[in-house]
């Protein structure tokens, strides 16, 4: 199986924090910028598809969605699933910037992987829902196409690498998101997985394990 991960092109929220006060997180629209980065990598996107008619997975959210339709590939996809296992981490309703800075500082000091939003989810929260995808992908009956794109979130495709690759939560807290609009790809030989580049680190593991 060969998989594309491809994390959403820049969103209104990604430039403008106060627009979760007025806008719902899933309702967040891609930015003019967001539109020309999604149009920008469609051509890189076709050439890893390589003529595959692939299974796509996009996370509900708007700015996922928004992303999928720019890169111009639904009408070559053997299938397409919105599949809300996909969302962004929940953070809650409209949100108070007061508050959120509080709650993100003490993500920060408590750690994003077990540290639960008093209106949200944990990290392990989306942690246990991508693993519960991830299961149903290698379920897949014959008729599955054997390559994959999903279009989702920074946190839920790091988190879905550190279920296929067995990774510590301290390296996958010592782990950057991918920018908007970058991708990983994936692919599995004889039931081991191989990334094609690492994510970028912000410090070093603790333990000392690498992503390779």
């Amino acid at each position: 199986m060969k998989m594309i991960l491809l994390r959403h092109a820049e969103a209104l929220g990604n430039v403008d924090e106060l627009a979760y006060t007025r806008i719902p997180d899933h309702a967040l629209p891609l930015t003019a910028k967001g539109r020309q980065e999604a149009l920008a990598v469609a051509p890189e996107i076709a050439r890893l598809l390589d003529g595959a008619r692939p299974a796509v997975y996009v996370s509900p959210y708007l700015r996922t969605r928004e992303t999928l339709r720019l890169l111009d590939v639904e009408a070559s996809c053997e299938r397409l699933v919105q599949e809300p296992r996909l969302r962004e981490q929940d953070w809650g309703n409209l949100q108070d910037p007061a508050e959120q800075a509080v709650q993100k500082a003490r993500r920060n000091e408590f750690g994003h992987f077990f540290y639960r939003l008093p209106f949200g989810e944990s990290g392990a929260d989306v942690d246990d829902r991508v693993a519960a995808f991830l299961s149903d992908l290698r379920l897949r009956d014959e008729r599955h196409p054997e390559t994959v794109l999903i279009v989702s979130h920074g946190l839920t495709l790091r988190l879905l690498c550190r279920r296929l690759f067995g990774w510590s939560i301290e390296l996958f807290e010592s782990l950057s998101n991918p920018g908007t609009c970058e991708y990983r790809v994936l692919e599995e030989q004889d039931g081991k997985w191989s990334l094609d580049r690492p994510f970028a680190q912000w410090r070093n593991s603790p333990d000392g394990e690498t992503q390779l």
